[in-house]
């Protein structure tokens, strides 16, 4: 495929071949309900032992929930996605200036997921970011629309303190101390995708997102309030994850079921696309640093259980991760002991 973004300005009136999925991938859509339980966490509570056992829930039953008085401002959220869609509205030329379809870099603007080596393409196009620390980081960003780096750097620190509220709490919720977790993670990365998904001809054929978990720790996942397009996988069915408003949706990523010893679930997801409505999306990951070892701390297997996975640096998963097609089996099954 030419390396070019599919937010170009060009109305499709149909798919092109390079985005139908073989008709048994497809995503069925009409078979998918509405997630109608998603648990739903309020930070603000006051009731720390309360929340602490309703995360540790939503982790083990669901792999993901949603936090509301989470501590970021709704000014904060909406001038994050006011800049992302004035950013993606951007004369094509503009925005190539940023194109590269080399993992690698941490900073681009591509689409689908790895252009080089999938055979079918993904209705997506994304800018990513590397975000801490941010005085390396963000001179690369992009300079237009010239609010762009003060706006997402206000709002990447501000997320990065909620993740690591999060962890404290989900190790908390597993019987260990409160900074367990984020010492056996080290100084942890930040990465950004900004995600962009045009108006789709024919939804019902192909993917924003192919069906993936997280590599990662946590993903914080800010959503589109006005348009739905979040799909997990619970008991072996796909739900629709109605965004809530000014909520965040919180992903286990794979390295917290590892951690875990298994007994939370690095959650199944996907992302599909409308006909009539773009579509936006700002995912946030937490993750470990290169060299830390990912190992199930000792009381998670002290009654005697099974140590699931063997023992891996995270920078030995990520370039696994990588080298595959985002759709194959769960990468965590290569790890296993």
């Amino acid at each position: 495929m030419e390396a070019k973004v599919i937010s170009s300005g060009i109305q499709y009136s149909s798919l092109p071949s390079s985005y139908v999925r073989p008709e048994s991938e497809r995503p069925k859509l009409s078979e998918v309900a509405d997630c109608e339980n998603v648990p739903v966490i309020d930070l603000g509570a006051g009731d720390r032992s309360l929340t602490i056992t309703q995360i540790g829930d939503a982790c083990r039953e669901y792999g993901f929930f949603q936090v509301i008085n989470h501590g970021i401002s709704k000014e904060s959220m909406d001038k994050l996605l006011a800049v992302a869609h004035e950013f993606f509205s951007l004369p094509v030329e503009e925005k190539m200036k940023l194109y590269s379809d080399d993992p690698s870099k941490t900073m681009r603007l591509s689409t689908s997921f790895n252009i080089k080596k999938e055979t079918v393409h993904n209705w997506r196009d994304y800018l990513r970011l590397h975000c801490y620390p941010l005085e390396k980081y963000v001179p690369e960003w992009p300079s237009v629309p010239p609010s762009f780096k003060d706006i997402v750097s206000t709002y990447c620190r501000e997320v990065r303190q909620l993740g690591f509220r999060l962890q404290e709490a989900i190790s908390e919720s597993l019987g260990l101390n409160r900074d367990n977790l984020k010492n056996l993670l080290g100084e942890q990365g930040q990465h950004m995708a900004v995600n962009f998904y045009p108006v789709c001809p024919e939804p019902e054929l192909t993917y924003g997102l192919p069906a993936h978990t997280d590599p990662n720790v946590l993903t914080i996942l800010l959503q589109d309030s006005r348009v739905a397009g979040l799909q997990v996988l619970k008991d072996d069915k796909w739900l629709a994850v109605k965004p809530h408003p000014d909520a965040f949706v919180i992903n286990i990523g794979d390295q917290l079921q590892a951690l875990s010893n298994g007994k939370y679930k690095s959650v199944w997801h996907r992302a599909v696309v409308n006909a009539e409505k773009e579509r936006l999306s700002v995912a946030s990951f937490l993750c470990p640093c290169d060299s830390a070892v990912i190992s199930a701390p000792e009381p998670l297997t002290s009654d005697g259980s099974p140590t699931i996975y063997r023992n891996f640096t995270y920078a030995e998963y990520y370039k696994k991760f990588w080298s595959r097609n985002l759709d194959q089996e769960h990468c965590l099954e290569l790890f296993k002991n």
